[in-house]
């Protein structure tokens, strides 16, 4: 048998392109996801649309009417220890014109040492502002409900709701200009 020798340069040699195909290799990668990012955020911040029409600005005002009890879903839920107190207290928020879906116990079990909590959803947040007027001390909570419903949960130092305005401001249309 015969074996090729070969000398210590030509082994060299071979290391050196080698490292150097590797160096190129990385190179090229690292300039492939330089590009592919650059791509991404271009395409995410909407500046690649050149075709788009141009943006006419034409605001709109649109007349809503203020939202009154009527229009608000109310889940009345007793969160203390006191037999019946969400019943009783669901009946008197049907009086003042709210709309009385679920009547029960707290289904999240939670103590709640206050007076209340008004839980409400991101389309529950104008509902809310009119039940937090039911009780003083009501403390606000945002869920991730996806309806306009709101929750009324009654604590342990709830004893009756707050008297009604002595004066029912007329429902004015409010005016909100929409772009």
């Amino acid at each position: 048998m015969s074996y090729i020798v070969e000398s210590g340069a030509s082994t060299s040699r071979r290391a050196r392109r080698r490292r150097a195909l590797i160096t190129l290799g990385i190179v090229v990668l690292m300039l492939f996801f330089a590009f592919w990012y650059a791509y991404s955020y271009i395409e995410a911040s909407g500046a690649h649309r050149s075709t788009a029409a141009p943006a006419t600005s034409t605001c709109t005002a649109t007349t809503a009417a203020a939202l009154t009890p009527a229009g608000v879903t109310v889940n009345v839920y007793n969160a203390t220890d006191r037999s019946g107190l969400a019943a009783t207290t669901a009946s008197a928020v049907r009086k003042r014109g709210y709309r009385i879906s679920t009547v029960a116990n707290d289904p999240l079990q939670k103590i709640v040492s206050g007076t209340a909590e008004v839980r409400y959803g991101a389309t529950g947040r104008p509902g809310a502002r009119l039940v937090l007027t039911l009780v003083k001390g009501a403390k606000a909570v945002k869920d991730s409900r996806t309806d306009s419903s709101v929750d009324l949960v009654l604590g342990d130092k709830f004893t009756v709701l707050a008297p009604p305005p002595k004066t029912k401001p007329a429902a004015t249309p409010t005016t909100t200009p929409t772009c």
